[in-house]
């Protein structure tokens, strides 16, 4: 969903560094994986084609923050009964 994005906070040696990957168009979303000691965060379009690809040594990575877009259609809220 657009304005969805992903926050990672890498161990750069003497220091930290943040990165960000942001949904930046409609029907866009940001999905996270770890495979083999990497972390994947990608940017994907409704289709499942991707758009863009950040990679980190997953050893390397101290947080990895998601912090989606609150849905009006009440999605989030799936197995709350009312």
């Amino acid at each position: 969903m657009k304005g969805d994005r992903v926050e990672i906070v890498v161990d750069a040696g003497d220091t930290t560094r943040t990165y960000e990957v942001v949904a930046g168009r409609a029907g866009r979303r940001v999905e996270t994986a770890v495979r083999r000691g990497v972390v994947e965060v990608s940017e994907v379009t409704r289709n499942g084609t991707v758009v863009r690809t950040a990679r980190f040594m997953a050893n390397r990575v101290l947080a990895l923050v998601e912090q989606p877009v609150p849905r009006a259609d009440g999605s989030e809220k799936a197995g709350q009964s009312g």
